[in-house]
């Protein structure tokens, strides 16, 4: 992980969790708390609130970096990111984001042409 974004993690401590356009999230541990919060205080009634939360606890994980900065990504994630051996690590404000470098360089022109538009 670039220092620079390893940084902005408090501590070592890490979950990670599926994203929503075939990518990791990463998550220092206290924000995790955070988010899942934010995503309890959410009606239970409403299915859409329902279905987040199935998909991004059902593969979350604990994790840590080490003291050169990596990190183990487990096969199910590695697998549903579609992560070989390169990948684009970025920075998405309160969360780290893993992607295949191609996958992100799609995603990112699709959101350049529509943030252009």
């Amino acid at each position: 992980m670039p220092k620079k974004l390893r940084d902005q993690i408090a501590g070592d401590e890490i979950i990670l969790s599926k994203g929503f356009e075939k990518c990791v999230f990463v998550y220092a541990k206290e924000d995790w708390i955070i988010e899942a919060g934010k995503q309890v205080e959410n009606p239970i009634t409403d299915i859409k609130t329902r279905d987040i939360k199935r998909y991004m606890y059902a593969g979350a994980v604990d994790s840590v970096i080490d003291v050169q900065g990596r990190l183990v990504i487990p096969a199910s994630l590695r697998e549903y990111a579609q992560l070989d051996k390169k990948t684009a690590v970025i920075g998405a404000g309160d969360h780290i984001e893993i992607w295949d470098p191609q996958v992100w360089n799609a995603h990112l022109e699709k959101i350049s042409a529509e943030l252009s538009k």
